[in-house]
Formats: C-alpha cells, sequence, structure tokens
C-alpha cells in the first residue's frame, strides 16, 4: 500500500496549504495526475505541494481555486505560504512592505527586490547557494504584488548609475531587467531616479538603506547586512536618513533623464546586437 505523508495542517501556512489542496482535491474525487491534468502541471507536482515539498505559486493557486471552485480560497493562502518562506531575518521586513504608505529606497549595488525581473532576481538570489532556488525566485517575486493593488504604496527608488552597468545574470537577463524597469516610466506611484557617476560624492556613501513611512504610525529606516536586517524607528536616525534621501533625490537625474539613461545603458551595453 503506498505510503499517504499525513501533515499537520497547523505546523505552517505550507502545510495548511498541502492539507487543505489534498482534502478538497480528494472531496472532488480527482487523483492527483488527474487534477495536474487539469491544471495543466504534472501530478508529481501536485503532490509534492500536497505534502510541504513544494512551495505554490500564486498562478498554480489561482488555478486550484478555478478548478475546484474554493472561492479563492489558495488565492489568499499563498501569500501567506510565500511569505513565510522569507528567511526569518527578513519577515519583519516584507510586513512592511505591505504596510507602508511610502516606500523611498536608495540602492548602490542592487536593483531592489520589488522591481528585480525574474532572472535577475534568480541569479542575485542563486550566489553562492542554488539550494532551492526556484522556490526562492518565485517567493522574492511575489512580494512584488503589492504594487499592484489598488492602494499600493508610493515607491520612490534612487539608483546608483553603477547598478545598470554591473552585469548580474548576463546581458539577456540585464537586458530584461532595464526594461522591467522603463515599464514604470508612466507610473506615477513608482519614480526611478539614477544617481550619476558625475554626482561624485553623496550623502549616500555609507551604504543602500529604505524609508518606510505610515498612515498613521512613525516612520522606520531600514539597514542591510550579511544575513540580517536592521530596521529602527529611532527619530533622530529617520530624520538623518530623511535629509540625506532629500539631497540624494536633488543630485541624483530627473525622471525623464534617469529614463532616458537606462534606455541608452539597455542599448549600448545589453542591447540585441551585443546579445548575438
Amino acid at each position: 500500500m503506498t505510503h499517504i505523508n499525513v501533515l499537520d495542517p497547523g505546523a505552517s501556512p505550507l502545510d495548511y496549504y498541502g492539507f487543505e489542496l489534498r482534502r478538497l482535491r480528494e472531496a472532488a474525487n480527482l487523483t492527483q495526475r488527474q487534477l495536474g491534468d487539469v491544471l495543466n502541471y504534472t501530478g508529481s507536482l501536485v503532490g509534492q505541494i500536497e505534502t510541504a515539498r513544494k512551495v505554490p505559486t500564486v498562478e498554480f493557486s489561482e488555478r486550484v481555486d478555478a478548478a475546484l471552485v474554493t472561492g479563492g480560497l489558495f488565492s489568499r493562502l499563498v501569500e501567506l505560504v510565500l511569505r513565510s518562506q522569507l528567511p526569518a531575518w527578513f519577515r519583519q521586513v516584507a510586513e512592511l512592505e505591505v504596510r507602508a504608505a511610502e516606500i523611498c529606497t536608495f540602492q548602490t549595488h542592487l536593483v531592489h527586490g520589488l522591481l528585480q525581473a525574474p532572472a535577475y532576481a534568480r541569479a542575485v538570489l542563486g550566489v553562492l547557494d542554488q539550494n532551492d532556488l526556484d522556490d526562492r525566485t518565485a517567493v522574492r517575486l511575489a512580494r512584488q504584488r503589492i504594487l499592484e493593488k489598488g492602494e499600493s504604496p508610493v515607491f520612490w527608488i534612487v539608483l546608483s548609475e553603477g547598478v545598470l552597468c554591473q552585469e548580474i545574470g548576463g546581458r539577456a537577463a540585464m537586458r530584461e531587467q532595464l526594461a522591467r524597469l522603463l515599464s514604470f516610466e508612466t507610473d506615477p506611484r513608482i519614480n526611478i531616479q539614477v544617481l550619476p557617476f558625475a554626482a561624485g560624492a553623496h550623502p549616500g556613501t555609507q551604504g543602500s538603506f529604505t524609508l518606510f513611512r505610515f498612515a498613521a504610525d512613525p516612520a522606520i529606516v531600514y539597514t542591510e547586512g550579511y544575513g540580517s536586517g536592521h530596521p529602527s524607528a529611532n527619530p533622530d536616525t529617520v530624520k538623518d536618513c530623511s535629509l540625506r534621501y532629500d539631497h540624494l533625490r536633488a543630485a541624483a537625474l530627473s525622471l525623464k533623464d534617469s529614463a532616458e539613461l537606462i534606455r541608452r545603458v539597455m542599448e549600448e551595453r545589453y542591447g540585441e546586437q551585443q546579445l548575438a
């Protein structure tokens, strides 16, 4: 007889998701393979998700909701599942992203995770660690859903010009990434400025940081180290970083000139002729 792994639905959001998926699939008198055929996924994948060995995606969840007529149960659950898969030290930051009315970030080396394209995100996460890379990439990209909601935060990013030139994931990945940045050019809630090399010394030389501002709560400054995050609501720290950010925005190129620079770098460094 085939051994069936019985999950404890209270163990984690992932276990609860798998438990409910099996329960509702069996209630519909479908095998894993039959449900997989309906969803256009393999029965093996269905089984892995039911036994909490694989993290479900948003798309998978939406298809399950449609196939099993669940009223959106799995689409709601998957957000909890994906958030629970973030590194423990980063979960507080993910909560801040969800709650914030405005996010202002300065990035010296990388495109911020909320704006990363799939291949770029995979390359960043895969440095020195290839374990569960598909799942970790899906979890990072799922955070970006906050920018698609009706009451999404205002997002303002100042990128060092070096971020555009640091080739991560190869030329095709960089072209995809810069194209993604340009896709927000007409979105008034997502603003991208580039701090050019010509700016010289600037108030962000100490490193990247992010300001979270809320409708009713005090602002929080977040900085990051190796495997750890450092949020602070200290009023003096918030005041200092807010001033630094204002000066960074003033020193950066305008929104229009930033888009033109991104477009030029995309074509000159990562254009189709270079990809051949």
